[in-house]
């Protein structure tokens, strides 16, 4: 490569970084709606093959994608309401459950001194806090109400996604082919090689992974709430939100579903051992069932780099990081997987037999 490409590329990736950083605020609407028609991309493909035309193919999904959005609004959100309610209003009495029952059976096994945990001042904020509001929908729509061109610009927001979405997904394959045949003759195979590595990524994470962790979130509020759990709905879906990482969905859930059985059931074992078997089961299940089946062999991130990835992304640029984390982080580990490849390949690796060197 010469020099004037070099510094071609350099400040391509420059420039597309300034874009980022300088638009960002406007970008989330866009992100959602790209990740929209990439996910919805092989169903219209699907569809057309069934002789379908590729807009009647879009409306299609979008009618499914719908169906699926007002399921969730009209029975998971007000169950969730519900039960983020009760945890904002139990919190004062699970801090008396702390301070009185746990943290002086923790003092007397590990010997700390009396009035190591001190917590009346943050129960009496919280107190006083829930006496001056009376529920989280008002907190909520109070804020929400303070700025009007803040809210315009959120439903704004909210009613561009679906109409963007729409006409990405309708024209997707033939952007690609623009994009391709815009690419350099002597590159196309390379370039389209790495392209389907990055897909493969990004597939086993934003189709795979997204169904895996929908599904565990059903599992484990499922079985918590057969337990009897009360706050097993809210539980559930944290943890299965959280399972994008592996194993983070476990740890998250399994250690706030034994707190809040400790407080609700006390030292039954009956309970806790049926909330250890909820999660026990929904690992066995994810292992053996759910991971091959719906992710399969294909090459999948490391978590690590999930981690670093989502906060290094929401560092930089907010919400819209977060979007861009994982995109971003499957093509660095293609790139990077490539230049292994050529490093091995190289003198620097191999050594050589140059005494002068």
């Amino acid at each position: 490569m010469t020099d004037m490409r070099r510094w071609f590329w350099l400040g391509a990736v420059l420039l597309l970084c300034a874009f980022v950083y300088l638009l960002h605020p406007i970008l989330t609407p866009f992100l959602i709606a790209i990740l929209l028609a990439y996910m919805g991309d092989p169903l219209a493909d699907r569809l057309e093959k069934l002789k379908l035309s590729r807009t009647l193919s879009v409306v299609v999904v979008f009618a499914f994608f719908t169906l699926i959005v007002v399921i969730a609004l009209a029975v998971l959100v007000p169950m969730l309401a519900k039960q983020l309610i009760s945890l904002y209003q139990l919190a004062p009495q699970m801090l008396d459950w702390l301070q009185q029952t746990a943290l002086p059976w923790v003092q007397s096994h590990v010997g700390l001194s009396d009035g190591f945990w001190k917590f009346d001042k943050i129960k009496a904020a919280i107190s006083e806090h829930m006496g001056q509001t009376g529920d989280i929908v008002g907190v909520v729509l109070a804020r929400a109400t303070t700025s009007t061109l803040a809210l315009i610009g959120w439903l704004t927001n909210l009613v561009l996604i679906p109409v963007v979405g729409f006409y990405l997904l309708r024209d997707w394959d033939v952007m690609m082919a623009k994009i391709r045949s815009l690419l350099p003759r002597h590159r196309e195979d390379q370039v389209v090689n790495l392209a389907g590595e990055c897909h493969e990524v990004l597939g086993a994470f934003i189709r795979g992974q997204l169904l895996v962790m929908v599904a565990l979130g059903f599992i484990y509020a499922g079985g918590l709430m057969l337990v009897g759990l009360d706050l097993g709905l809210l539980i559930g879906m944290v943890a299965g939100l959280a399972a994008i990482v592996p194993y983070m969905g476990f740890i998250i859930g399994i250690g706030s579903a034994i707190i809040a059985g400790l407080f609700q059931f006390g030292l039954d074992p009956t309970h806790m051992a049926g909330i250890a078997a909820v999660f026990m089961v929904g690992q066995l299940l994810e292992g053996m069932v759910l991971t091959p089946l719906l992710v399969g062999d294909r090459i999948g991130l490391h978590p690590v780099a999930v981690i670093f990835a989502i906060l290094a992304g929401g560092e930089l640029f907010g919400f819209t990081g977060v979007l861009l984390a994982l995109p971003v982080a499957a093509v660095i580990m293609v790139l990077v997987r490539h230049v292994q490849d050529l490093y091995k390949e190289s003198d620097i690796y191999g050594g050589s037999e140059d005494p002068d060197l």
